[in-house]
């Protein structure tokens, strides 16, 4: 049987993770709240 708590301290991310992570956080993307917004304030 699986010991999870053993394989958590054996885990270690890989280090390419960290770095699309901060890219993807690095980017200003548009959600629907955002084009929701925007078309409420147009719409005034």
């Amino acid at each position: 049987m699986i010991d999870f708590e053993e394989e958590l301290k054996k885990f270690q991310p890989i280090p390419d993770t960290s770095e699309v992570v901060n890219s993807i956080y690095e980017r200003d993307l548009t959600d629907m709240v955002d084009i929701l917004k925007e078309m409420i304030k147009e719409q005034k």
